[in-house]
């Protein structure tokens, strides 16, 4: 049985080599979509029965790990120095510093590799993540992506 949950949140960023808009500073409005792979809950009685997972707990968990970390945050490569000079100079800014530039391909399989570690130790597999950038544009990780 697959499961899906999506939250949101803000965030900014910019692709310093993109030959178009994207190499400027600029943010979205991220959706982030995480469907789980496991059994029904058949427990009588249980809270969670006829559930793979409650989605609350769903929640709680990409909160965790992603969400709440990336959520109006600046999202920035180590390597784009210009900006990170920048940044280090507004005092207590929330900055995220990334190993490559944060696209929406990058940061799906960011969010997939947290995700899937925190997931399993709930006994269910992590499918698929899917990153919006915008209404119309996406990116799926997941272990065959």
């Amino acid at each position: 049985m697959l499961i899906t949950r999506r939250l949101e949140f803000d965030a900014g960023h910019r692709i310093p080599n993109h030959k178009s808009q994207c190499r400027h500073l600029h943010g979205h409005r991220y959706a982030i979509e995480i469907t789980l792979s496991g059994k029904v809950i058949e427990t009588e009685g249980a809270s969670n029965q006829g559930m793979v997972m409650d989605y609350s707990d769903v929640k709680v968990i990409a909160k965790r790990e992603i969400v709440d970390l990336w959520d109006h945050a600046f999202l920035v490569w180590k390597q784009d120095r210009q900006m990170m000079e920048f940044l280090d100079s507004i005092p207590g800014h929330k900055t995220v510093v990334l190993d490559t530039p944060p696209t929406a391909e990058n940061l799906a399989r960011i969010a997939f590799t947290k995700l899937e570690s925190a997931y399993r130790e709930a006994g269910l597999e992590l499918a698929r993540v899917r990153l919006y950038e915008t209404p119309n544009n996406w990116a799926d990780a997941g272990s065959s992506a």
